[in-house]
């Protein structure tokens, strides 16, 4: 609580809980109520507006979404790389994607809003289920996100070959849906208006059409290191600053230190790129 009370008095006007998968968390009702009364201790607090997310595989959201809801979460991303039951045992090891449906329609009941589907296309793997998940998106009122697959998958099967570009992924929706663009903002992808709208489709393209220029994200490790970049090989040890006498303001300096040392480009596809050790899952992408 500490790093995010500071993060909110530093400025940061958005905080994502994410994982590993944070619904594992017993306490984490409590949790985001406490993360959301932090916005605004008294009248005229620094940050009223505060947007709580969460990212999960949603297995257990429906029956957390009414509580997480009612504590203050505004919105949820949730993982779903395949609609087809014995694909999806394939990507998960486990599961169906019936208890993630479950979970979708729980949060659209909470209020959360909006409900984003996360989907990393992998060739061979799902790259047939674009158009199949754009239609499910569109009739449910969630909003789609295709992500290309990453060298950040904890098995380290990522190949290029592997990777499907977004230019593809976007050719193949445009065979049945008109997509136009909507001004770029500060997020990860290209978000466009399926057919006029209202559904939503992202397309993010972290390999082939890399968002560093306008990425704003600092990531916090479950075990207490902060970083500016998911493919960084360098994070910074926030425990140093938690035990200073003045912790608010060191950890301060800590933001400030790692929005400083953000790089201006990863190096993937480069003969100098390097994979970080960490996987996504330890991250918190």
């Amino acid at each position: 609580m500490d790093v995010t009370e500071a993060a909110i008095h530093f400025g940061i006007e958005t905080i994502r809980l994410t994982g590993g998968e944070p619904l594992l968390r017993p306490d984490l009702p409590e949790l985001v109520r406490r993360i959301s009364q932090l916005a605004c201790p008294e009248p005229g607090g620094r940050a009223p507006g505060l947007d709580l997310a969460l990212t999960t595989n949603g297995h257990l959201l429906a029956g957390l979404a009414d509580s997480l809801a009612r504590a203050g979460l505004k919105r949820v991303n949730v993982s779903l790389d395949s609609l087809r039951p014995d694909r999806f045992r394939t990507i998960t090891g486990n599961g169906s994607p019936e208890g993630v449906l479950a979970g979708l329609r729980a949060a659209k009941q909470a209020g959360l809003s909006p409900i984003k589907v996360n989907v990393v296309v992998v060739r061979g793997l799902n790259d047939d289920e674009v158009l199949e998940i754009v239609d499910f998106a569109g009739e449910a009122g969630y909003h789609a996100r295709f992500i290309e697959f990453m060298p950040l998958d904890g098995r380290h099967g990522w190949l290029p070959d592997a990777m499907v570009p977004v230019g593809e992924v976007k050719a193949r929706i445009e065979s049945r849906y008109a997509l136009t663009p909507l001004p770029a903002g500060d997020g990860p992808g290209d978000e466009y208006l399926a057919d006029g709208g209202p559904m939503r489709v992202t397309l993010i393209g972290a390999v082939t059409r890399p968002f560093c220029q306008r990425c704003n994200r600092l990531r916090v490790t479950a075990d207490g290191f902060l970083r500016s970049c998911l493919f960084s090989c360098e994070e910074l040890d926030l425990l140093p600053a938690l035990t200073e006498p003045d912790g608010r303001e060191a950890l301060a300096a800590a933001f400030r230190a790692a929005i400083a040392s953000k790089p201006a480009g990863h190096r993937i596809g480069h003969a100098d790129f390097v994979r970080p050790l960490r996987a996504m899952s330890a991250i918190g992408g």
